[in-house]
C-alpha cells in the first residue's frame, strides 16, 4: 500500500476530514460508498413497498450476501456463519445456548467484557454453574496459565482473541490445541470484538468453537450488524439461544424445525439495508488493499505510536513490546486521564479511557497517518 493510495482511500472516509480519530477499537468509520449503500437500500425498501414479495426475496439475498462475504474474510463456509447485532449478542447466543447442567465449569480471564462477564455470571445463578478467573493481564505464558486452571467439569472456555484493553494477541491456535488436548469436549467461544477486520484470519485453521464479532469496529461497518461462527462440531450441542421465524424450516415436514445452517441461531426482522452497509464497507477496504497489506500498516503504525509514547516524560505504555494489533494503551504517571482525553477532544483528538487497567487506550488503524500520530504525541506532550 503506498502512501498517495492511502491518502486518495482516506478521502472517502468523512469523519477523518476533520479529527484525528483514534477510536477504532470502540467504533470504525464509515466511508462515503458504505453511507450511499445504506441510504440507497432504505430508498429500495419504501420504493417497492417494505413488506412485498419483491423485497422480501431483496432481504434473504442482501444477508446471504453479507454472510458470504464475511465467510470470506475468516475463510469459512457461509453456512457457518450466523448474523446478530454485535459482539455481545453473538457471545449471547453461545453462551446461553450450551446444554447446561449443576456443577459445569467455566474457565474465562480477567480481560473479557463486562458484558460478557455478566451474562456468565447470571448463568451460574440459574443453572447452579461454577466460574473460574484466570488472571491474564500481562500474563508471559497465557497458554500454560489458561491449562492450569481447567478442571475435569470444565464445559466452556472464553477467551479473547485480541485483549480488548491492552491490545496482546492471545496465541488461540495454541490454546485451542492445548483445550482440546485436555479434553476435546470443551468448547471454547472466542470474543472476537478487535480481531475481525484488522487482521487476516482463518477460522479453520484455529480450531475455534464459537467466533463472535462486529462490523463495527475494525470493518468500518454500521453499528447493528455482527456475526457469529460456529463450527460443524459446536453446532450439534448447541441450542438456538433467541427463536424467531428466520431460524425456521417452513420446508420441513409438518412439525418443521430449525434450519440445518447458521441461519438457525438468527431470530426475525432487522434493518436489513445495513447488511448491504457491512457488505459495501468490506468491499471499500478490500479495493485499497488486501487484508494482509492493512495489518503490516496497522503494525507498523501501532510500534510508531508505542515507541514515541515510550518517549515521553511521564508516560508508560502498558505493553512491555509494542502491540500485534492496533490498540495501544498507556498511563500517565500524572494520572487524569479522563480530564486529559476529554482536553485532547475539544483538539480534535479522539480517544478513550479504560477502568481495568486505569489508562488510556488509542487505536490506530490502516486508515490512520503518521501525521496524525505526531499530533496526538504532541498534544500529549502539552497536556502534562
Amino acid at each position: 500500500m503506498n502512501e498517495f493510495s492511502l491518502i486518495s482511500h482516506r478521502q472517502l472516509f468523512p469523519a477523518l476530514a476533520n479529527k484525528s480519530y483514534f477510536n477504532y477499537g470502540g467504533q470504525g468509520v464509515l466511508a462515503e460508498p458504505t453511507l450511499t449503500a445504506i441510504v440507497e437500500a432504505f430508498e429500495y425498501v419504501q420504493r417497492s413497498g417494505p413488506f412485498g414479495l419483491r423485497v422480501n426475496a431483496w432481504t434473504s439475498q442482501v444477508a446471504q450476501q453479507a454472510r458470504a462475504q464475511l465467510a470470506k474474510l475468516l475463510q469459512v463456509d457461509a453456512g457457518n456463519i450466523s448474523l446478530t447485532e454485535d459482539v455481545t449478542m453473538g457471545c449471547n447466543i453461545a453462551l446461553w445456548g450450551m446444554p447446561w447442567r449443576a456443577g459445569d465449569h467455566i474457565l474465562l480471564t480477567d480481560c473479557e467484557h463486562p458484558g460478557v462477564v455478566a451474562a456468565i455470571q447470571e448463568i451460574e445463578r440459574r443453572y447452579g454453574v461454577t466460574s473460574t478467573t484466570a488472571t491474564l493481564l500481562m500474563a508471559k505464558n497465557a497458554q500454560a496459565l489458561l491449562l492450569e486452571q481447567l478442571t475435569p467439569a470444565t464445559k466452556l472456555v472464553v477467551i479473547s482473541h485480541v485483549l480488548w484493553n491492552t491490545g496482546q494477541v492471545l496465541p488461540l491456535a495454541e490454546i485451542m490445541q492445548a483445550v482440546k488436548a485436555y479434553n476435546p469436549e470443551i468448547r471454547v467461544l472466542v470474543d472476537a470484538a478487535q480481531s475481525v477486520g484488522m487482521m487476516p484470519l482463518n477460522l479453520i485453521e484455529l480450531g475455534v468453537d464459537f467466533y463472535a464479532f462486529t462490523g463495527h469496529k475494525w470493518c468500518c461497518g454500521p453499528e447493528g450488524v455482527g456475526g457469529l461462527y460456529v463450527s460443524d462440531d459446536a453446532r450439534s450441542i448447541l441450542n438456538p439461544t433467541f427463536i424467531g421465524w428466520r431460524s425456521l424450516d417452513f420446508e420441513a415436514a409438518a412439525g418443521g424445525g430449525f434450519l440445518a445452517d447458521g441461519r438457525r441461531y438468527e431470530v426475525a426482522t432487522s434493518a436489513y439495508p445495513l447488511y448491504v452497509g457491512l457488505t459495501e464497507a468490506l468491499a471499500t477496504q478490500d479495493r485499497c488493499a488486501e487484508i494482509s497489506a492493512r495489518y503490516r500498516q496497522v503494525t507498523e503504525l501501532s510500534a510508531y505510536l508505542w515507541n514515541g509514547l515510550n518517549k515521553l516524560p511521564g508516560v508508560k505504555c502498558w505493553l512491555p513490546e509494542a502491540p500485534q494489533t492496533g490498540l495501544v494503551s498507556f498511563r500517565l504517571a500524572a494520572g487524569g486521564h479522563d480530564r486529559v482525553v476529554q482536553k485532547l477532544e475539544l483538539q480534535g483528538i479522539f480517544l478513550r479511557t479504560l477502568f481495568f487497567p486505569d489508562c488510556i487506550r488509542a487505536c490506530v488503524h490502516y486508515l490512520t497517518t503518521y501525521e496524525e500520530i505526531d499530533t496526538l504525541l504532541a498534544a500529549l506532550n502539552s497536556v502534562g
